[in-house]
């Protein structure tokens, strides 16, 4: 086999050079300077026998064609047999689709996935190339102890796991994780921009030739983006990012890029010894169950895509010690509290600026939906006068700056699962269109920040 010649460019400018050096001489930035193929040996590729695989080695040539003439077919999913995975993806998982899976170190990536292929019906590849078999199998007795269709692999050359793909042909192939990948024809480290780049491509050539959905583990940097090169996420069809507090017990789902749904899917988890749960309700996991009144905490409904979610706000209003009071939030834009704070001081009258604010979203969860804008105002007024607010009651509206009610999207979806959850009570903006008259829930519409003090606090 003739040896594969590489070059270094610079990933900035594109200028070239014999070797690898610290500092690009043409644009003078430093460490931007990677290894790249320039010719490549002879790829043998896997082999195939008789089945769905046969389609590999036959050259295909593409024709352009017309929109009109261009064939639609419903495209057919996989049932991961996890329904918030499944709701994330967008129905589940797309034959020959590659998934790229990012999250913090120990926040569940391969517990999850290891969970899924564990329960999944269709015969299934786990890759490994960071434990042993015996501590997989170590933690899939914890999490599925009875499991006929996934088998382990532990390793790390590409070749040789298209080598073992080829003789038991599955139906799903999962890598945990790409960085530890690492193919013959590129002379770098597992890890390095060459490696990753080329790794995916071989998986990516795989998966579209055979029909067979690939799933990628991916690491993360400590500013929180996946680890390696910015293309992986282009290349790849769908990106999703696992998230959550370690000290906490819940995980989060999201979808960053979707080709085949919504990216605005939201899926939540609860971490336990037996593995991960699927929390199907996760407005009761939000909410506190005090059932002592307490002042400073209000009840939002809010949207996270098309999931309608309850979720409690709290906070706190005190006399400032120190000379310059505090402000400061927690799952919520601290610039958008300091914006409510003036509204209050300048359209309700409220002398604030004295004062220390802190504000939390109870359940570590972060929120940038508007509609929460009324039940922050609510829980800092109520701290404020120390008057516990109704816990049958709840809010859904943004606050402009000239003190008004603004209304918020779908509020008929927020309408229906407050009344779902059994609350009483929703304060919505006075503007707001229903698409029906009657509720099994009061409604109250109001169309400025004094109407809802007088409201609460009359």
């Amino acid at each position: 086999m003739a040896k594969t010649k590489t070059t270094f460019f610079c990933q900035n400018c594109g200028a070239s050079f014999a070797k690898w050096q610290g500092q690009c001489t043409s644009c003078k930035e430093w460490n931007t300077i990677a290894e790249e193929v320039i010719q490549k040996a002879e790829k043998i590729s896997w082999e195939v026998g008789e089945s769905k695989m046969a389609t590999t080695n036959r050259s295909r040539t593409a024709k352009p064609l017309k929109v009109s003439e261009i064939s639609t077919s419903a495209e057919t999913r996989m049932d991961t047999q996890n329904g918030e995975l499944n709701r994330v993806l967008g129905g589940g998982l797309v034959p020959g689709s590659l998934t790229l899976l990012g999250g913090e170190p120990g926040i569940g990536k391969s517990t999850l996935m290891l969970q899924i292929a564990l329960q999944l019906p269709y015969k299934t590849l786990y890759v490994s190339g960071e434990e042993s078999a015996s501590q997989i199998k170590m933690r899939a007795e914890r999490i599925h102890p009875e499991s006929e269709n996934c088998y382990i692999l532990t390793e790390t050359k590409t070749q040789n796991i298209f080598r073992n793909i080829a003789e038991m042909e599955p139906d799903i192939v999962v890598i945990d994780s790409i960085q530890t990948l690492h193919t013959d024809y590129i002379e770098s480290s597992p890890g390095s921009i060459s490696q990753i780049r080329e790794t995916t491509t071989e998986l990516i050539k795989f998966a579209k030739e055979t029909a067979t959905p690939v799933i990628l583990i991916g690491h993360i940097t400590k500013d929180g983006n996946i680890a390696g090169p910015k293309i992986l996420e282009h290349m790849v069809d769908t990106v999703l990012q696992f998230e959550g507090d370690r000290n906490h017990i819940y995980r989060i789902l999201r979808a960053n890029k979707n080709r085949f749904g919504s990216t605005n899917e939201l899926g939540i988890y609860e971490m336990q010894g037996s593995g991960l749960r699927e929390v199907s309700n996760p407005s009761e996991i939000l909410i506190s169950k005090n059932e002592e009144e307490l002042s400073g905490t209000a009840i939002s409904a809010t949207l996270e895509g098309m999931r309608p979610l309850m979720i409690e706000i709290q906070a706190l209003v005190s006399t400032a010690v120190y000379g310059t009071p505090q402000r400061s939030a927690t799952g919520y834009n601290a610039k958008r509290l300091n914006m409510i704070l003036a509204v209050l001081e300048k359209r309700a009258g409220f002398k604030l600026g004295a004062k220390d604010v802190f504000l939390n979203v109870t359940g570590g969860i972060s929120v940038d939906d508007p509609a929460i804008d009324l039940a922050v105002v609510a829980a800092v007024l109520s701290s404020n006068v120390d008057i516990a607010i109704d816990k049958r009651m709840c809010f859904a509206a943004e606050i402009g700056l000239a003190g008004e009610v603004r209304p918020v999207t779908r509020v008929d979806q927020r309408i229906l699962e407050a009344e779902k959850l059994g609350f009483e009570t929703i304060i919505i903006s006075k503007y707001c269109k229903l698409p029906k008259e009657t509720y099994g829930i009061q409604i109250v519409k109001v169309a400025k920040v004094h109407d809802v003090v007088k409201h609460l606090f009359a």
